[in-house]
């Protein structure tokens, strides 16, 4: 039972703030009973906490390996595989390169992870550069019913509707 007595120690570690102390226990308790798959996924969602999106990735693949029917297990990792396309979407957009890329990326965030709002937003920037006001509307629709009062969210829409009808009405004076 070393794997119990790690995983105490990691929690008062973590009662303490000590986040890179509680990062060792949990690893100790893993070390201890490699295939306790909730071992892996509280290891995981420590390394989720601290950061280090790879090594969570890694453990939370490996607790749905070992108990696929655990859903809160493939919640979490699906939840950190959006994490991980989100931050290729957002390489690609600063290098502004690749945005069918980095929409697909996205796009298959959403997937995984329903409830991200930061998808939402992160595509409706790749619309608003394309010139595709009613699709940037509607992911900015999705990030408010997800996160009702989000700040950034309803600042956006306000602006994509501003220059949507900016828009329209340049278009109408044309002909």
């Amino acid at each position: 039972m070393e794997g119990e007595k790690n995983i105490r120690e990691a929690y008062a570690s973590l009662l303490h703030h000590d986040f890179e102390q509680a990062l060792r226990w949990f690893e100790r308790a893993v070390q201890e009973q490699p295939d306790n798959a909730d071992y892996h996924h509280k290891l995981s969602i420590s390394y989720a906490r601290s950061g280090k999106l790879a090594k969570a990735l890694k453990h939370a693949a490996r607790a749905c390996e070992l108990n696929a029917n655990a859903q809160e297990y493939r919640y979490h990792y699906g939840h950190l595989q959006a994490l991980d396309l989100i931050r290729k979407a957002e390489k690609l957009m600063e290098r502004e390169q690749a945005p069918k890329r980095a929409a697909w990326y996205l796009e298959q965030a959403k997937a995984l992870d329903p409830l991200s709002v930061e998808a939402h937003l992160l595509l409706a920037v790749i619309r608003l550069r394309e010139g595709d006001y009613p699709r940037a509307a509607a992911e900015l629709d999705e990030a408010l019913a997800l996160e009702p009062h989000h700040e950034t969210a309803r600042r956006m829409k306000e602006d994509v509707m501003r220059q949507w009808t900016h828009q329209q009405q340049h278009r109408h004076q044309e002909r």
